[in-house]
This record gives C-alpha cells, structure tokens and sequence, in this order.
C-alpha cells in the first residue's frame, strides 16, 4: 500500500522536461522509440553497495499519473521571457489525454546494486520516457538512500533489532513517510512513525518521552502510572534524572507489575555511556530476576556508533534509530541518474547513444542493458549486458570468461507496452528479500570500511562497441 493517492502529483517534474516534451510533440518526433537508465555513479557512504528501493511507489506513480484539470490550467498560465504563453493550447489539450505507454524493467526492492548498474530500464516514446524522468529519480533515489543507510545500521546491530525513530527530524512528510518505507525495506523491523504504520503495514512501535516522566512529581509514580495505563507496553524511560536510580524504581514497578500478572518489557536509555550503562543496568535487571527484560538504547545513533558500542560489549537489545537514519547522514543523496542510450525510428533499426565527459565515470554506456548476477563458486560477479547475451565476457581491468556459470538477470519486466505486468509483494516480503540477498554476499563486501570491490565489467562485444563510439564522437568532423 502506497500513500501517492492523497494528491494529484502529474507536475511532480522539472519544468525542461515539459518543454522537451512540448519540443518533441512540436517537431513530430515525439514517438520516436528511446531508451533510458536509472543508475547511480559513487559507492554510497563509502560502502560497495546500495539497496534499491521505492519501485512500489514509482508504480503508484505511474498508475495514477494523469494531468488533470488544474494542472492544465496552470500550465496555460505560464509564459517565457517573450510574455508569450510557454505551450499551446493544442498541447495542454494533448497532455490532458496523456498516459504512460511505456515497457519499464527493474530490479526488485532490496536488491544489493553496485555503481553504475541500471536499476530501471526504460524503453518507449521518447516523450513518454523524458516525462518520467523526475519523479523516478525524485522517488528512487531518496527510497534508495535511505535503504542503504538502514542496511548499513541493521548490519552493526546484527542479531539486535532496529527501530526507526526519525519522523520527526525527517526532511518534510513526504520525507518522514518514504524513509520510514524504505528503512523498513533496509532491515528496520519496526518504526515509531504511526501514519507510515497504517499506510505501509509496518509494525510500530513507541515508549514515552522524557516529558512524561517529568510531568509527575516522582520518577516511580510516573513508571507506575504509564505501566496501568498501558500494561501490555510498557517500557521504562530511566534516564530523566539518573540511568542507575531510574533502574531500581523500574526494577520496583516491573515487581508490581509481576504481581499482576503483568510484565514490563524492558527500560530505555536515551543519553550518556550508553555502553557502561547498559552493562550496569543489566545487572541490575538480572540480579532481579527480570533477565528476559530487554534494554534499548537511543540517542543519535548510526551504524559506526553501534558498531563500537558492541564492541564494548554494550548490553543493548534494541537501537532505536532516527535522525542519522531517516536523512541518510553521510552522503547527502544517491548521485542517480537517467541517460538516454539507444534510439530509433518507428520500424527503423537502433542507433547507440552515449555521453562523453572529461570524467571517465561520466561517460555512459550504450545499448539495451540488462544487469546479470553471476555466481562462481562464493564469488559473485556482475556484468552489463544484452538482454538476450547467453555468454559474457566481463571487460574491466582484464578479459574474464564465464561460460556455463548459473546467472540471474536482474532487471524483470514491470511493464509491457504500457500495462503493468508484475505486482509488487507485500513490503514485509520484500524487508526478507532484503535480509536473504544481504545474507548471500561475501562478509568482506559488507565491511563498512576497505570492502572488497566488487567485480562489474561490460559484455565484450558492448565493450568494443563502447570504445568505438568514443572514438567517433571524438573524432573532428
């Protein structure tokens, strides 16, 4: 379940995509078949790897794309520097009837993707393709983000889960909404945002804050307090005024609870050592009798301050996650793009297309790509492809054969011809995806710092096509 139905979101875009759409409906050549890539340049946080995500939402996207009235409206009002209105009324009229005629390919959710692999092959009218080009990068990128950082999190906290705490300092609702989606797609088993909750089917999960505690005039009053109104989830804050007294009056509440017939599950601590803490309270709580209590810790943490803390030996069985999570602290964005790579005529044949640059990892790829997993005995190697390629050939720093090696291709049809094929699986189904192709790769890929660089090269006859155009467009004309 997606949340895009609460607005119209067709002028989700950037104003030249519209006037190239406006240019290529003008000149007639609007039909003209293209395809395009969705990848990204630079390892994410320094890792090898990111997880893609937010396909769901770009299919929300895509089904109830549609300009409607008001949007047409305010298209005609806009005007160029001549004062002149931008777009003719002929082409509002046509943009009101406009769908997605598209054959759109992508990796699921939660696959691990290296740099410069396609996340999403576009094929269709080059008007159809140009017009999508924003909001997929707008919607992926971010989900994508976010995923990675949550991955990066969860694989620090190991065995112990993580909850996603960020809502609040997230960027925007939109921003709250698609982190806590994609957090959960990362690992996160749960989060406290309750709208994403209800929107995605995700577990919540919530205490109390600080304010509670201090709105009585005892600490154990409002231990004792919270615990009747909410016996089935209650977890101690202890650390208003002292972690370790804060620990022995929940200690006296969790008694009182047990008495009950109730249980307290567990306390939680949102400031100081938390790995000296953690190990105080509990002994505390064991000494008590109370070991299956759990002891979750907050308070700005990301996957290199959870990392050191276990290897303090912190005593902390849940990590409740959120600013450094929900705004992917250490790379601003996923530096994801969307380059044009063959065109065509309606029945002609297809023409390469590729962008030089100064900077080599600039430079595009040409043809018709499709991205395929091979495996080697432990070893994983990926290449670019032909979509139809039974033999490849890596070509990076040296040639490399893999013939008769079992392969996954992973971008799969999502549309055909503008009907969608493929419904996407519950996002519960898609966090274990997540977990088992995470589970599938090599340690030493996963290491948050020197990871072992993953082997991506081109299919050999792309390769040389590669080098030839390079060498055409550079020659003087």
């Amino acid at each position: 379940m997606t949340y895009l139905g609460l607005m119209n979101l067709a002028l989700l875009t950037d104003l030249y995509q519209l006037t190239m759409a406006y240019g290529y409906w003008k000149r007639g050549i609007g039909n003209r078949e293209a395809v395009f890539h969705h990848f990204f340049r630079k390892k994410p946080f320094g890792g090898e790897f990111a997880i893609s995500c937010g396909l769901e939402t770009l299919i929300d996207f895509i089904d109830k794309f549609q300009f409607d009235s008001s949007d047409i409206d305010y298209l005609s009002q806009l005007q160029g520097a001549d004062q002149k209105p931008l777009f003719e009324e002929a082409f509002l009229e046509f943009l009101s009837q406009f769908r997605f005629d598209l054959t759109i390919d992508a990796m699921p959710e939660g696959t691990p993707v290296f740099p410069f692999e396609p996340m999403v092959r576009v094929q269709g009218p080059i008007m159809h393709a140009q017009l999508l080009e924003s909001p997929l990068l707008n919607i992926l990128n971010f989900q994508t983000l976010v995923a990675t950082k949550a991955m990066r999190v969860c694989c620090a906290a190991g065995e112990s889960e993580v909850v996603e705490f960020g809502m609040r300092r997230a960027q925007g609702i939109d921003g709250a909404l698609s982190s806590s989606r994609a957090a959960y797609v990362g690992g996160c088993s749960s989060t406290s945002h309750v709208l994403a909750g209800k929107q995605f089917n995700i577990p919540v999960k919530g205490t109390q804050a600080h304010s509670w505690v201090m709105c009585f005039d005892d600490e154990k009053e409002s231990f004792r307090a919270f615990a009747e109104v909410m016996p089935g989830n209650t977890v101690a804050l202890v650390d208003t005024y002292d972690s370790v007294s804060g620990t022995k009056k929940a200690i006296e509440v969790a008694k009182e609870m047990h008495e009950r017939g109730e249980r307290m599950l567990g306390v939680r601590i949102d400031s100081g050592d938390l790995a000296e803490i953690s190990k105080r309270v509990r002994k505390m709580l064991d000494d008590a009798g109370f070991e299956d209590m759990k002891i979750m810790a907050s308070n700005e943490l990301e996957e290199e301050i959870i990392k050191e803390l276990k290897h303090q030996g912190a005593q902390i069985d849940l990590w409740g996650v959120g600013t450094a999570l929900v705004t992917g602290r250490g790379q601003g964005a996923i530096d994801g793009v969307y380059k044009l790579s063959m065109v065509r005529e309606e029945g002609g044949e297809w023409s390469h297309r590729m962008k030089l640059s100064e900077q080599m990892e600039k430079i595009t790829n040409p043809g018709i790509l499709q991205v395929r997993r091979f495996s080697d005995g432990d070893m994983i190697f990926d290449t670019l492809s032909g979509p139809s390629s039974e033999m490849v050939t890596i070509s990076s720093n040296r040639d490399k054969r893999l013939e008769g090696g079992q392969f996954q291709d992973l971008l799969i049809p999502i549309y055909k011809g503008g009907k969608r094929v493929y419904t996407p699986p519950a996002l519960r189904q898609v966090r274990e995806n997540t977990l088992k192709n995470l589970a599938q790769l090599p340690e030493t890929l996963k290491r948050f710092k020197n990871p072992t660089p993953h082997p991506v090269g081109l299919e050999k006859s792309l390769h040389e096509i590669k080098l030839s155009l390079i060498e055409s467009l550079r020659s003087p004309t």
